[in-house]
């Protein structure tokens, strides 16, 4: 989320072949991501590294492939279809129309990993119900679930995160699992 609002991640981002999501800002800003998007789709010129590993300007020609993702923030959810509408009229109104991610993690889930899949089912219900802007979820997961703190001389537990919570493996694919089985079930 913090490097959304850096111009040099923004500018990378508008050179690369691929799709790139925006977080909101830390503090729930949707703005930060939508300026993030408009200087993406942009060309753009940098000082960079090429493919020879010489330093020399990078000219962009601009990627027309960003979205929006929603993460919460200060403190609060912004995954409810109330959020997510917001979120729909802020890229529509700068042009922008682009489908929208949702981060099951982070403010989203109260910093909780173990609600991720409280947020990621009520972000199936939306799409079920018709809401076609939603394009897809993130989960943080690992193999094994929590996380951990680093510290000097101690060894790390193996396939335990070091940054935030994770969901493990299993949990991640039971997850996985319930949320397809939703995909093609129909509502009742």
């Amino acid at each position: 989320a913090r490097t959304t609002e850096s111009q040099t991640h923004r500018e990378m981002a508008s050179g690369v072949s691929m799709p790139v999501g925006f977080k909101n800002g830390t503090e729930g800003s949707l703005q930060v991501a939508v300026n993030a998007m408009t200087a993406a789709r942009s060309p753009h010129h940098f000082v960079g590294i090429n493919v020879d590993g010489q330093t020399s300007i990078i000219k962009t020609m601009g990627n027309p492939d960003r979205h929006i993702v929603l993460r919460g923030g200060g403190g609060k959810t912004n995954y409810d279809a109330e959020h997510v509408a917001k979120a729909e009229a802020a890229v529509a109104g700068e042009g922008i129309a682009r489908p929208i991610m949702i981060d099951c993690s982070h403010d989203n889930s109260s910093k909780d990993y173990r609600r991720q899949g409280v947020v990621a089912r009520e972000v199936l219900r939306q799409f079920r119900d018709g809401r076609q802007s939603i394009m897809g979820l993130m989960l943080e997961s690992n193999l094994n679930p929590g996380k951990q703190t680093w510290k000097q001389g101690i060894a790390l537990a193996h396939g335990v995160s070091i940054t935030d919570g994770c969901l493990g493996w299993e949990e991640t694919e039971a997850l996985l699992t319930e949320l397809a089985d939703m995909i093609v079930t129909k509502p009742a």
